[in-house]
């Protein structure tokens, strides 16, 4: 299989690329490389897929139509796995615009250069922070997800719905995966668990919103990579699908593991958590367990271990 992989320099497109590099597909990987975070640390997830002769990579911006036209036109691929994006909820919130350039304006881009390409079946990385503060949990994806708490997930949320579009007009089959709170190695350095694992190991005050009440489905990243890679290999019409652990811990206990797996004991701050923070993340997965034998098979505490180590590995702490 030849598989188009957008974001292939970011946490989750890398690591799902090397999946399929080493079940045996083709990647052809695009990455704009940004400076959202140092680009220096995309250049380290590439690392271990330049050297593989399957895989090809191209620095190309989602915003370039015509380019993401040529490419797909160029290389036929069977399946589109797009995980390029702005991300972070709260950078959104200062950065609105950007926004709904790439994950709005860029996704559509390239559902039109896979039409014109043959429908190519489309795999799509989405957020469980669609969801926002109205919806009963756990989260489940018939839910109207009609309240984003922040450009983000409103971003995300209208991409979702052009891909129903061109479902519907084109027959495109197209799978939206709402990922929640993805952590693990090769993650990004502006997330949670990166910054708080840092800090805690260099005595710097960290804070915990709520007291550290807040809850967040945490999900290891190689239970995100097996849930996309079924997706890939199962298109059927239009859905969406969560990808969690389906065990929400608190942000307070998350910290705790870290304590310990480090040694060292947290300087907390409390705060009063931003609007554009829900109190709890939490996915429903039976419908992706059923969907695409979906089980999630790393807990936060081991989870947290790899991660820690990993850290550890590269010089990070």
């Amino acid at each position: 299989m030849r598989v188009f992989v957008t974001g292939a320099a970011g946490f989750v497109g890398s690591r799902l690329s090397r999946a399929l590099l080493d079940r045996g597909d083709q990647v052809v990987g695009i990455d704009n490389l940004n400076d959202y975070y140092d680009p220096a640390r995309k250049q380290r997830n590439l690392a271990d897929l330049l050297e593989r002769p399957a895989f090809r990579f191209l620095r190309i911006d989602l915003r370039d139509a015509a380019a993401l036209l040529g490419l797909l036109r160029e290389h036929q691929p069977d399946c589109v796995a797009h995980l390029a994006a702005m991300a972070a909820v709260r950078y959104s919130v200062e950065h609105p615009l950007i926004y709904a350039e790439v994950n709005v304006q860029g996704s559509l881009n390239l559902l039109e250069a896979a039409r014109q390409s043959g429908s190519v079946p489309m795999v799509m990385a989405s957020t469980g922070s669609v969801y926002g503060t109205s919806t009963p949990v756990p989260f489940k994806e018939d839910a109207a997800a009609d309240r984003p708490l922040a450009p983000y997930p409103a971003s995300k949320r209208a991409m979702e719905l052009f891909g129903h579009c061109y479902h519907h007009l084109f027959g495109m089959p197209v799978t939206v995966l709402r990922f929640f709170n993805v952590y693990g190695p090769h993650g990004r350095p502006d997330m949670m668990p990166w910054q708080w694992s840092r800090s805690i190991a260099r005595g710097e005050a960290i804070t915990l919103y709520d007291g550290g009440r807040l809850k967040r489905d945490w999900t290891y990243i190689d239970d995100i990579v097996d849930g996309f890679l079924a997706a890939i290999d199962r298109p059927d019409g239009y859905r969406i699908l969560n990808l969690g652990c389906g065990n929400p811990v608190e942000n307070l206990e998350f910290v705790r593991i870290i304590e310990e797996l480090l040694g060292r004991k947290a300087q907390i701050k409390d705060a009063p958590a931003p609007a554009s923070e829900p109190p709890i993340t939490f996915a429903d997965i039976s419908r992706a367990r059923e969907a695409l034998g979906y089980e999630p098979r790393v807990g936060v505490a081991h989870g947290l271990e790899r991660f820690i180590a990993w850290m550890r590995a590269e010089g990070v702490l």
